[in-house]
């Protein structure tokens, strides 16, 4: 039996809680027996958030007392209103010390046994399903190889032991680079200190050679394969293959959810808005009413061969803008 550990998310205002409350309600079904902790992170108002960010009552209230999720406020005082993808980072600050978690982004789905998967708490990992979005190469400018030793200069950090060296040089994909969309240690705070000592310290003075890169939205993505380094973490190996896979699918926009996603994906959000104290609270988010309630997810799902999809995400979402299926 896996060591029982924290879920979190983060829920707020607008989008992303509802989001959040999905992904409760998908979680109940697929793990009815879940032995752990299910964390929702709500940003309150003050600090670096202009504006209220905190969820709706009846959300809190599917949530708390429907859902069996506990809601654990923080003050975002860094990244906020200007840069919402802190919340990740600023809200693991809040969690118990000495409690393990798996951090999922909201707009993520359960539809396996989760509870089951072996977490090495002690050797973090992230998401591996990415494309090579940063850095962005300048012609003439530093290579992959450099902008990333500078990074792991900076942080004190051995670069060369982060390398796959399965794979070329200056091929993106030979540098550590995760999708934020969940990852997982021993301790919140510990984790979430170092990942805002490490995201700030890019953010406000980058090593030269990545001085030109865009940082936003791309910080948090920059930092997390840092911070997972430093603790003697890596690449995921196959004990966790069914993370984007058979247990969870971080599906991002329902549009994209209909048209690439698996089936069983598919099925968990179905089946949670099926639930009448679900629908109540969530039938009013413009994306969940026109693609699960209305069915335009079966029109969007019948574009698109699951076995052959485009290469490039973007060429899903220009077909879905053209049929006038997209909604963000």
């Amino acid at each position: 039996m896996a060591k029982p550990f924290d879920i979190v998310v983060v829920g707020q205002g607008g989008r992303v809680g509802v989001e959040a409350a999905l992904f409760a309600a998908s979680l109940r079904n697929a793990v009815p027996n879940f032995p752990g902790r299910l964390i929702v992170l709500e940003p309150q108002p003050g600090g670096a958030w202009h504006g209220d960010p905190t969820m709706a009552p009846e959300l809190r209230g599917l949530l708390t007392d429907e859902l069996n999720a506990e809601i654990r406020p923080f003050e975002a005082r860094h990244f906020g209103s200007r840069y919402p993808y802190g919340n990740k980072i600023e809200g693991l600050l809040v969690l118990d010390a000495d409690a393990p978690f798996v951090f999922f982004d909201s707009d993520t789905l359960a539809h396996g046994p989760l509870d089951q998967v072996n977490f090495d708490f002690d050797r973090p990992a992230a998401s591996m399903r990415r494309e090579g979005t940063w850095p962005e190469l300048e012609l003439y400018g530093p290579g992959y190889a450099e902008i990333w030793t500078s990074l792991y200069d900076k942080f004190g950090l051995d670069f060369d032991s982060s390398l796959d060296p399965s794979q070329p040089d200056e091929y993106w994909e030979r540098y550590l680079y995760f999708n934020a969309g969940w990852f997982f240690h021993r301790s919140g705070p510990e984790f979430g200190q170092r990942f805002l000592d490490y995201a700030l310290a890019i953010r406000d003075d980058p090593p030269e050679a990545a001085a030109l890169q865009s940082f936003d939205p791309w910080l948090d993505q920059v930092a997390l394969p840092l911070v997972i380094h430093s603790f003697g973490g890596g690449r995921p190996g196959p004990e966790l293959s069914g993370l984007d896979g058979d247990i969870t699918t971080h599906y991002r926009m329902m549009p994209l959810l209909y048209a690439r996603e698996c089936d069983q994906a598919v099925a968990a959000a179905e089946t949670a808005m099926a639930s009448n104290k679900v629908k109540k609270v969530l039938k009013e988010h413009e994306p969940f009413q026109r693609f699960i309630l209305q069915n335009k997810g079966a029109k969007a799902r019948g574009m698109f061969d699951r076995a052959d999809l485009p290469r490039r995400e973007q060429a899903i979402r220009n077909r879905l803008k053209n049929a006038n299926l997209w909604m963000r």
